[in-house]
């Protein structure tokens, strides 16, 4: 053989091994996603987003600093993926190995690149044409394990997709979604466990959480947020009011691997503002409970609206944080509820430790010493309206806050907003809606607005507010490097000074964020800030 020839045959044969070594690593599994990463939370490293709040505390709250209050308004798009779907884009993206991993409304989700957003891959469930899912066909988040993907349904099911395909791996059932039953919950995954809960409120469901092995599917156990017969609080319902009573479960909890402890806050009862049928506290709705992570054993309640009247779900996301308070560590849960009272809790016990309005209320004064909320008369619905505030959509609502843990600092979004609420006597049927009235906005409506409050979870006293002209229902996210990132009803992108709620920057989007926040992480080198706004997700960076 010719020496020329030989010389070329040895570089293709060297080339085609090369080429054949990087298929082989493109198309390796990614590593799996243990136990310990999703522990660890958000790293000094950013390279990693593992759970709907960042870590299992729910701070919303990264440690990179390369985005800053001096720099801010540089910030420039990177990528812009439309979903091509319809309906809120309510989702928190998950991070891992430089792919972002996305669901959408109508249960599609998504394999991304999130160095320039192309598609990896596409998921879609066929879903049946006679859903009865309440407010929106939504869907809040994957949560993560190993190699797996884990996501609820429309029609109430939990499914584990394939990290690498998105082919479906499992699929259970929840419950039936034909009696009301819906999810759309972001699952958290602790330890081998996947935890959800059901939406259906507004349909006559008796809610719960459930806990499912991560492997195989099987359900580990479930907590009835409604007791049963012989249960401590059945009590508190009214005949057979219990067992079409809502309390769901449609928000993601937060996690304390100290006590072992998985927090969730539960729905309204229902008939949601008829309440002649269901007689006493209605536990466990509108409440906070504390449960064991491994057995579902109810450790602690507290309820923050006994027998609500006004569809004040206490689905808020629930957000934990170590602090001192009067020269004392605490263990606190903080909580900004939609009955327009702020709370700090100690989340060993239960107790509080801080109540107070963060927004106008006229349904009660103060919460008791006992406790419980301090009413005041004359504010339950009827046929003829009774004027209150908050309105129905609440001081706040499903939209994540965040907690600055170098300022001790706990951010909301809120809403100023007042509203006639109205009753009538339902007939459940099942599947059907069962609310027993309505709200109407008008003239008690005129001069709502929306503010991003900055409040001190020792006390409950606010240290500042950004007021936006209209009431926003973005998540927040804040930054070690001092900013927060926020969003109005206009479709602005905020970033703002965390000390003093000074405007540093804003862009406009097309479309709002609604009932998420952004994200951000490293990558190759530079952070990168993560906005689902409309139908669209696009990364921001600063210029290169």
């Amino acid at each position: 053989m010719h020496a020329t020839t030989l010389r070329l045959l040895r570089l293709v044969l060297a080339l085609s091994a090369g080429a054949a070594a990087l298929t082989a690593q493109q198309t390796a599994p990614p590593p799996l996603v243990t136990s310990q990463e999703i522990l660890d939370g958000l790293t000094p490293d950013g390279s990693r987003w593992l759970t709907f709040g960042g870590d299992y505390n729910n701070q919303r709250h990264s440690p990179l600093t390369q985005i800053t209050p001096a720099n801010v308004n540089r910030l420039v798009p990177q990528w812009t993926f439309q979903t091509g779907t319809l309906g809120n884009f309510e989702t928190t993206s998950l991070l891992r190995d430089n792919v972002l991993y996305v669901t959408g409304p109508q249960n599609v989700a998504w394999a991304l690149d999130a160095r320039t957003g192309r598609q990896i891959w596409r998921y879609r469930r066929e879903l049946p044409p006679n859903l009865t899912a309440c407010c929106g066909l939504v869907n809040r988040g994957f949560g993560v394990l190993g190699d797996k993907l884990f996501m609820v349904t429309l029609d109430a099911h939990l499914l584990a997709l394939d990290m690498k395909t998105g082919a479906i791996v499992w699929d259970v059932t929840m419950q039936d979604y034909k009696t009301g039953y819906a999810s759309t919950i972001a699952p958290i995954v602790v330890k081998n466990k996947v935890i959800v809960g059901v939406a259906g409120g507004e349909y006559g469901i008796r809610g719960f959480i459930d806990a499912y092995e991560a492997q195989t599917g099987k359900r580990a156990w479930r907590f009835y947020t409604i007791p049963g017969p012989g249960e401590p609080g059945h009590e508190t319902w009214a005949s057979d009011s219990w067992k079409i009573g809502g309390a769901g479960v449609w928000v993601t909890g937060a996690y304390d691997p100290e006590q072992n402890l998985v927090f969730y806050g539960t729905g309204n009862p229902g008939p949601d503002y008829h309440s002649d049928s269901r007689e006493g506290d209605n536990l466990y709705s509108t409440s906070l409970l504390a449960l064991d992570a491994d057995t579902g054993q109810l450790r602690w309640h507290y309820q923050f609206t006994p027998h609500d009247v006004h569809d004040w779900d206490s689905t808020e996301v629930p957000v934990l944080a170590d602090i001192t308070i009067a020269g004392q560590p605490r263990k606190v849960v903080m909580f900004a509820n939609r009955n327009g009272f702020y709370y700090t809790l100690d989340r060993t016990t239960g107790k509080v430790i801080a109540a107070k309005p963060f927004v106008t209320t006229t349904w009660a004064k103060e919460v008791g010493r006992d406790g419980r909320p301090i009413e005041f008369p004359g504010h339950t619905p009827n046929e003829k309206g009774e004027v209150t505030c908050p309105d129905i959509t609440g001081g706040t609502n499903f939209w994540p806050p965040t907690f600055d843990p170098s300022t001790r600092t706990f951010f909301v979004n809120a809403r100023e907003a007042c509203m006639t609420y109205y009753a009538w006597k339902p007939d459940y049927k099942p599947g059907d809606r069962f609310t027993g009235g309505a709200g109407q906005r008008g003239q008690s409506d005129q001069s709502a607005y929306g503010a991003l409050r900055a409040i001190d979870p020792a006390t409950g006293e606010r240290k500042w507010e950004f007021r936006y002209l209209t009431p926003s229902t973005a998540g927040l996210l804040t930054t070690a490097s001092g900013l927060i990132f926020s969003g109005d009803a206009e479709g602005n992108l905020l970033a703002l000074d965390s000390r003093d709620g000074k405007l540093l920057w804003r862009y406009q989007m097309g479309a709002a964020m609604h009932g998420t926040s952004p994200t951000t992480y490293m990558l190759d080198g530079r952070q990168h800030l993560l906005v689902p706004a409309g139908t669209t997700l696009t990364a921001w960076a600063l210029p290169q």
